[in-house]
């Protein structure tokens, strides 16, 4: 076969067949097809799209130039969850003990922050002593003990999507649905799941900025697993404001502890519970979605998934005193209420504005190769539709440095928009897909 001639078809807008994708992704993989020929095909492909059959071939070829997880000794059924991205997103952390406790094995492999959006792994990190770079072996050792376990892309795991990612970043092809999508479904194809359940974010926080957006990504991935022969559901969430009361890594795992005690963060848990209870679905654990939150709520009502959470981080390294007294979590040294600058309702609380607020103060990466410090971030949040009286407080910020506090302040300070009147609350699960 000859490269450019698969790039003239794409180009020109024609499918491309099995043989013609397997060609060309394991020949970039194995440095015999150059990146500027990758690059144009990639382009072709944001141009011209795939249809599902393709983008299904595309993600098998990419989840086969690495390994692929052999959890045939697990016996219990395997689900995992994967979310699109957003701030204060620690569903995970939530979702995976709870479930685990109903019996469900749950083997995820997340990622870290990428620009405003918080990582699963450094909200983890913020404990001493986590690992997140666990063998295969470890991995299935921690599943096969616990039920769930957390743990980082391995170099052996899809290693074509890492070598295509960097590529996209720097050819403005990040954007296409087919190459999401794939991206997206290879990893978690690897894991060596039965089931997946999708949270799709939408809104200013989120990489989809509308629900329409949002679906249409859904979709594609909802028929990606299907036509690799597993269950997929997905749940399209709004992501305009922050879930939940905290932001910042350390500070979410206070939130984290808090929820698994049973504490109320009602979006926080509305979105956790909706997501829990389609893995459940999915796992055949429960007959129906009321059945299932049962089953949930009775995990934390009997301090089983607290105790969960705190047996997979052991397991991984965790120093577990640190979640048996959260005082010793990385604290921040400057703390400072951020408050109403009117009275009224809360109509918008933007989370891309919070989201780089704490990216300001050190929450996050600027650059692949930045520190991040776990202590920083925003509690105690308001929500929409909350009223407020002038002066009342609206967050609280902490940071390690004073002029990064000052920059995070003006940040917030865009980030709050009010109404004379009551407002309604956007509803958090927007559509249901499977």
């Amino acid at each position: 076969m000859i490269p450019q001639w698969i790039i003239e078809r794409k180009r020109d807008g024609h499918a491309l067949s099995e043989e013609e994708i397997r060609f060309f992704i394991n020949g970039f993989t194995l440095g015999e097809i150059p990146d500027y020929q990758m690059a144009a095909m990639a382009m072709a492909i944001y141009l011209k799209g795939m249809n599902p059959a393709e983008i299904a071939i595309l993600t098998d070829t990419m989840m086969r130039s690495g390994d692929v997880i052999d959890t045939s000794a697990i016996t219990k059924p395997k689900v995992d969850k994967h979310s699109t991205g957003g701030i204060g997103d620690k569903v995970s952390l939530i979702l995976a003990p709870m479930v685990a406790c109903c019996g469900v094995a749950i083997p995820m492999v997340s990622g870290r922050g990428l620009g405003i959006t918080g990582g699963t792994l450094d909200k983890l990190e913020a404990v001493e002593g986590y690992r997140c770079d666990l063998s295969t072996e470890e991995f299935l050792r921690v599943v096969d003990a616990c039920g769930c376990c957390i743990t980082g892309q391995t170099g052996s795991l899809a290693p074509a999507d890492k070598k295509l990612y960097a590529l996209r970043d720097v050819t403005a092809t990040v954007p296409s649905i087919a190459l999401i999508t794939a991206s997206i479904m290879c990893k978690k194809m690897a894991e060596g799941i039965d089931s997946l359940v999708l949270d799709v974010k939408w809104g200013a926080g989120a990489f989809m900025k509308t629900v329409a957006d949002a679906r249409i990504l859904a979709n594609s991935m909802v028929s990606v697993g299907r036509e690799m022969g597993k269950g997929v559901s997905a749940l399209i969430t709004d992501m305009n404001q922050p879930l939940g009361r905290c932001a910042g890594n350390a500070l979410e795992i206070r939130e984290t502890l808090q929820c698994l005690a049973g504490e109320p963060c009602d979006d926080l848990m509305e979105v956790t519970m909706a997501l829990a209870e389609r893995m459940l679905l999915l796992a055949k654990k429960a007959p129906d979605a009321p059945a299932a939150r049962l089953m949930l709520q009775a995990t934390l009502d009997s301090g089983e998934a607290l105790a969960k959470f705190k047996e997979m981080m052991r397991l991984q390294g965790a120093n577990v005193a640190m979640l048996d007294e959260p005082d010793r979590l990385p604290t921040a040294v400057l703390q400072k209420d951020f408050n109403a600058l009117r009275g009224g309702f809360i109509s918008g609380i933007s989370a891309d504005h919070i989201g780089r607020a704490c990216l300001t103060m050190g929450a996050g990466r600027k650059r692949t190769d930045d520190t991040i410090d776990f202590a920083v971030g925003i509690s105690n949040l308001a929500k929409i539709g909350d009223q407020v009286e002038p002066g009342q407080r609206l967050l609280t910020l902490h940071a390690n440095d004073a002029f990064k506090l000052e920059d995070a302040e003006h940040l917030v300070a865009q980030a709050f928009t009010y109404a004379d009147e009551p407002v309604a609350r956007t509803p958090l699960v927007a559509e249901q897909m499977g």
